[in-house]
């Protein structure tokens, strides 16, 4: 992963490459983790990323061009990313990955409500936070852009292309994830939020019986639509 980023303009001169080794075990998870870079990074912009990613003819310069352009159309954006899902649950992808090379879907740059966690940028002075007690290595993308829609800025898709080398996966840790997301925003909004990422369907918010009632209708609708 690093090597393919040096060689396309993101050079040690110029880039901060950052690690937490849980190569002999899970020391850090993915929401310890960010809060542990977004205090030692020093760049304009922190990239987060899955080290199986590689970047292929999309360099640095095509990046910031990106980048720079999102500052002219939306001085409030906090991040970007090559995958998520919009406010109407409609997804937007830029990636080669195992599901299909070069997939281009949506039109550019595209604002919304979650991000795909295999790449994802962060701007420094919109620096969203993580929140607390939350934690695991699933859905942090769509936690930073819920607290960055709270604090009032943005999020976004971006035609920035890379291969991502897994396909993902919903596994028992996914779904204890979720659960943990939807109960985590069931004390924050007061009604229910349905917004989709890339893998699953979320239920925020209004907690107890209201939740209860909405998602049994989403689950009635998720039935009719098969």
């Amino acid at each position: 992963m690093v090597q393919s980023f040096v060689s396309r303009g993101f050079t040690t001169e110029t880039t901060e490459f950052l690690y937490l080794d849980n190569t002999i075990k899970n020391d850090w998870d993915a929401f310890q983790g960010i809060k542990r870079f977004l205090l030692m990074a020093r760049g304009t912009y922190i990239i987060v990323c899955h080290q199986d990613i590689r970047l292929l003819s999309d360099d640095r310069e095509i990046l910031e061009k990106r980048l720079m352009a999102l500052d002219a159309s939306d001085p409030n954006w906090a991040l970007a990313g090559n995958a998520g899902a919009m406010q109407d649950g409609f997804l937007v992808t830029r990636i080669s990955d195992p599901h299909g090379d070069d997939q281009r879907c949506g039109n550019f740059p595209a604002q919304v409500v979650s991000l795909d966690e295999n790449f994802i940028v962060i701007r420094r002075d919109g620096m969203p936070s993580l929140s607390s007690g939350l934690s695991g290595f699933h859905l942090y993308g769509t936690d930073m852009c819920l607290q960055a829609r709270c604090a009032g800025r943005t999020a976004w898709v971006i035609d920035f292309h890379l291969r991502h080398l897994s396909a993902g996966s919903v596994d028992l840790s996914f779904h204890k994830a979720q659960r943990s997301l939807e109960s985590h925003y069931d004390q924050i909004l007061k009604k229910p939020w349905e917004i989709r990422t890339t893998c699953t369907k979320l239920l925020l918010g209004g907690g107890g019986f209201r939740r209860w009632l909405a998602r049994r209708r989403l689950n009635r609708r998720l039935l009719k639509g098969k």
